[in-house]
């Protein structure tokens, strides 16, 4: 048990508590942050009969504390790095680092602490702690609860059978959109930059006079999160695992966003075409995940593809419509029903402006029509399809691009269909003061970041991207780069091309400046000119933009200094001395010593100065080395005050690289 919670339900401080804890003869300690259950009920029982019969036990200092505390309430997550939470409190790394070491915390500034340890620190320096929910889960949240209370508004009677959504997950190159491309008989790889899918999108096709909708997923670790959400709104999942490779993490990942999401999903055992495929070790790996295949005694279904050769395609697609048929009953929706849909990508258009992907769950979304979309309202201007074609309507199960918002959603986000023209100028106004509120917020002065990190080197970013989806992975995959005494630190994020004011600031804040699939105005190139600024980058892959923050974070990691202490030497002698050099006459007492080999002077056992042995000698003769009990000459350079009888620690320094947390 806490102390601070045992003090909680006794009503005294923790300064009485121990003070009577040493009275009833218990060896706790004062630091002490938790006590053994079966001592704090001893404890307990003791002092509640004591308190009862001295009501007055809270004195002034438990009032004076109770009013700091009331004063200072902080809310903090479930876990915080130790850096972050000195930050959030406005003190020195350094001192909260001496708080935790005197309450028996051995700690770095980049270690993370959880809640309890945190509220039991933060106490004793006056703050009232609260767990809070994170802004991106309480907003999740809200999205779904929204969803399920739209959805529950179903007329029975009017329930029909919609198309199944198919989500595609797996390695980063195990070839998800290779598939897919096979499936659709369309040359989406070849738009794709590196083969690797860039952004969210969904397609739907038909086979065997029935139509599947596929959710396409960017398959690198930066997409981990988008991946959950697109397994939020599938209905039947595939994963796809190279028959060469095996299951990898990402693969791993995939699985566990299956499970969590809880929707039956089929193993595509891809590229089995290949020499070295090896398609019983890939259902060995997957026993080890607890996924037993069919043909093993299991329930897993396994297809055998190869998306080069477009073999096994027409059996994967028969398995999809079968399984399909077996969970009819979860694939209802009422087509004549207002629109309820989820947002699975989002992006600028220089043309059209916000765009949003949208996947219809219920309903019919139709031209004309009003919607809020999150936090986002507008009036349905264009639908279109996943091939660029104009829609008048989209049918649950339907994906389809909408034109017309007055924002950006975010990725799962609830689109609802209204009909109340107050109600959507309402959400018009609280938006455009929302959009006030960040504009503001961005305001800054010259040469300051927007959220500088105490007590380590910060590599300053300004991000760009096209779409706010891609945004959104690629700031997570930032935000988790981390090392010894280095971070990221996200200067200003936007949405568009990068524009001569971006540069400016990008400059003035001695920051980095990264897009994605965006191009640099005119205007930008003129001010990097001008001022002769080259720290910006475009790139068309993700893991390319996320390598290159890498690199440039790892430079600023200073290198680890490993010393090697080789020998002493016993001082006998001095020869001649001159400004910043000595020869004396010594003994190795210890050890062995090298040429260039640094020392330290050590007099009454304390270091007095430092030096680089620049010759050794023995019998008048030059050596590279000198070993124990050998008398010798050496010429020194640095400390020079050097008497007889002192003595000479001799060592090596070595630089090692240090890398980013793992």
């Amino acid at each position: 048990m806490n102390v601070t919670e045992l003090a909680r339900q006794l009503k005294i401080t923790k300064v009485q508590l121990f003070d009577e804890i040493e009275k009833l003869g218990f060896d706790i300690g004062r630091r002490a942050i938790k006590i053994d259950d079966r001592q704090a009920k001893k404890i307990r029982t003791a002092l509640e009969g004591k308190i009862k019969a001295k009501s007055t036990l809270v004195v002034e200092e438990e009032i004076e504390e109770k009013e700091v505390v009331e004063g200072k309430k902080i809310d903090l997550p479930d876990r915080i790095i130790i850096r972050d939470l000195a930050e959030k409190i406005s003190m020195p790394v350094v001192e909260l680092l001496g708080v935790l070491m005197k309450n028996g915390i051995m700690s770095s500034q980049n270690e993370e602490i959880d809640y309890e340890t945190a509220n039991i620190i933060l106490e004793d320096l006056g703050y009232q702690v609260v767990l809070a929910k994170q802004e991106e889960a309480i907003h999740e949240e809200i999205q779904e609860t929204s969803l399920k209370n739209l959805l529950a508004e179903e007329d029975s009677k009017k329930l029909i059978t919609k198309p199944p959504v198919v989500v595609v997950l797996g390695h980063v190159d195990h070839g998800k959109t290779a598939l897919l491309d096979a499936i659709r008989n369309t040359d989406v790889i070849g738009s794709e930059s590196g083969g690797i899918t860039q952004h969210i999108g969904a397609y739907q096709m038909v086979h065997n006079n029935k139509k599947i909708t596929f959710v396409d997923t960017p398959g690198h670790a930066a997409f981990t999160k988008m991946r959950g959400r697109g397994a939020k709104v599938a209905d039947i999942a595939i994963l796809v695992i190279a028959a060469d490779d095996g299951i990898k993490p990402q693969t791993e990942e995939a699985i566990s966003i299956i499970k969590e999401a809880k929707i039956p999903f089929i193993v595509a055992i891809n590229k089995v075409d290949k020499p070295d495929a090896d398609i019983q070790k890939v259902k060995q790996q997957l026993t080890q995940n607890d996924l037993n295949p069919e043909e093993w005694g299991g329930k897993v279904i396994c297809q055998e593809v190869s998306a080069k050769a477009k073999t096994g395609i027409k059996e994967l697609l028969d398995i999809i419509l079968l399984m399909a048929d077996l969970e009819k009953a979860n694939l209802l929706a009422n087509p004549d029903r207002e629109a309820v849909g989820c947002v699975i990508e989002s992006h600028i258009d220089k043309g059209e402006g916000p765009v949003a992907t949208v996947l219809i769950n219920t309903g019919t979304l139709k031209v004309a029509d009003l919607v809020t979309v999150g936090e986002v309202a507008g009036k349905v201007k264009a639908l279109k399809d996943h091939t660029g074609q104009a829609v008048t309507q989209a049918e649950p199960a339907k994906p389809v691009r909408i034109i017309g918002l007055k924002g950006m959603p975010k990725v799962g986000d609830i689109l609802h269909k209204i009909d109340d023209q107050k109600l959507l100028k309402k959400k018009l106004k609280e938006q455009h003061q929302e959009k006030m509120k960040v504009i503001k917020e961005q305001v800054q002065p010259a040469g300051q970041p927007s959220s500088k990190k105490k007590g380590t080197e910060n590599l300053n970013i300004l991000i760009k991207t096209d779409n706010l989806g891609s945004q959104e992975a690629i700031i997570g995959s930032l935000n988790k780069l981390r090392g010894p005494d280095v971070a990221i630190n996200i200067v200003r994020k936007g949405l568009g091309n990068i524009t001569g004011q971006d540069v400016i600031q990008a400059d003035s804040t001695n920051s980095w400046l990264l897009g994605f699939h965006v191009n640099l105005t005119n205007e930008a190139q003129e001010v990097m000119l001008s001022r002769n600024f080259n720290r910006v980058k475009t790139f068309s892959i993700i893991y390319e933009l996320i390598d290159e923050a890498k690199k440039n974070l790892t430079e600023l990691i200073k290198p680890e200094i490993i010393r090697d202490d080789l020998g002493k030497i016993q001082v006998l002698a001095l020869f001649r001395k001159a400004k910043n050099k000595i020869i004396i006459g010594g003994k190795v007492i210890k050890g062995k010593i090298f040429e260039n080999s640094k020392f330290e002077v050590v007099r009454d056992k304390e270091i007095i100065g430092q030096g680089q042995l620049i010759k050794l000698q023995i019998a008048k003769r030059e050596v590279k080395e000198i070993t124990e009990g050998s008398e010798c000459g050496l010429e020194l350079k640095g400390f020079t005050d050097i008497e007889e009888g002192d003595k000479l620690t001799i060592y090596q320094e070595q630089e090692k690289a240090r890398q980013l947390d793992s």
